[in-house]
């Protein structure tokens, strides 16, 4: 994953602003420094174990999702796209990531501090963004994502002592 000096660059940082959370592998390659433990899992939500984890660090899904849809027009090439799962319309499309936002409901009261879906916009051959490569068209309806997102928020979490 291209890390180097995870451990005293980690340190290093806590050093300089003890402030701030510091992540120090998403994805991969723990080491016991930082504040948060970061898993990426394909394509449906998970988490890191709470048992193991979860009273010293903070447990985010750094990524998940991946859900592609090309659509015509607004590819970066119009054939060989990708994404973890593909669809073929929007609403196929919306309805998995709604069933996926519904799992994050789930897992926030286990522990679940953080999850970021993969990716903001279709990259090239990826057209597993929420807009596509050209900014051109936004593939999820933007209220019914807020409805969706604004859930994640009122779930009520028992603070640990």
């Amino acid at each position: 994953m291209g890390q180097f000096k995870t451990v005293e660059i980690a340190k290093w940082t806590k050093e300089k602003d003890p402030s701030r959370l510091v992540n120090t592998a998403s994805g991969g390659n723990f080491h016991p420094v930082g504040d948060i433990i970061d898993l990426h899992n394909y394509p449906h939500p998970a988490m890191p174990s709470p048992d193991y984890f979860g009273k010293e660090y903070a447990l985010v899904l750094g990524e998940f999702g991946g859900l592609g849809l090309p659509i015509d027009g607004h590819v970066w090439q119009q054939k060989n796209n990708w994404g973890y799962q593909s669809f073929k319309n929007k609403t196929d499309l919306f309805n998995k990531y709604a069933e996926f936002t519904k799992r994050l409901e789930q897992l926030i009261p286990l522990g679940l501090s953080a999850g970021v879906y993969t990716q903001t916009t279709d990259v090239e051959v990826e057209t597993n963004g929420l807009m596509t490569y050209d900014r051109k068209d936004i593939k999820f309806p933007e209220q019914q994502m807020k409805s969706l997102h604004d859930k994640l928020y009122q779930i009520n979490v028992p603070v640990q002592k």
